[in-house]
């Protein structure tokens, strides 16, 4: 079977009390933001059906709680418009139980809104990386 590269994200469908304190502490540094939504995104090496990733990711308890979360898998590879990744510079695999998959990096994404609900700008997302959002020392941001 081939094997796909794929992006995962995860994200709470409960209040995210992290995103909540980054939109605070975020406003009190001076970034103009309105709301901050945050995920766990997956960069996979799968060599299941693309069509039942999904599944197969809501399987693993590890990383999915049916009560918590809701899975995406993501098309294109970059981040969306107002959105940013972090990993860590010299993050090795992540460890992932889901059927199929070889190999697995994590990162988290960080996307920031303003008060029209508009994506927030590069120069915007740039200025919360900066400021909070990532330490450059140990983490890599990608933006679209």
């Amino acid at each position: 079977m081939t094997e796909n590269r794929a992006i995962v994200a995860i994200r709470l469908k409960v209040p995210d009390n992290t995103a909540f304190t980054a939109l605070v502490a975020l406003r009190r540094s001076g970034v103009e933001v309105a709301r901050v939504e945050r995920a766990e995104m997956w960069f996979l090496d799968d060599a299941g059906e693309p069509e039942t990733l999904a599944q197969r990711v809501r399987a693993d308890e590890s990383i999915f709680n049916p009560h918590l979360h809701e899975v995406e898998v993501r098309n294109g590879s970059l981040p969306r418009a107002g959105e940013v990744w972090i990993a860590e510079a010299s993050a090795s695999d992540a460890p992932m139980r889901v059927t199929g998959v070889r190999k697995a990096k994590r990162a988290v994404s960080w996307s920031l809104l303003d008060s029209n609900d508009a994506p927030a700008s590069r120069a915007l997302l740039e200025c919360a990386c900066k400021s909070l959002l990532c330490n450059a020392a140990i983490e890599e941001a990608a933006f679209s």
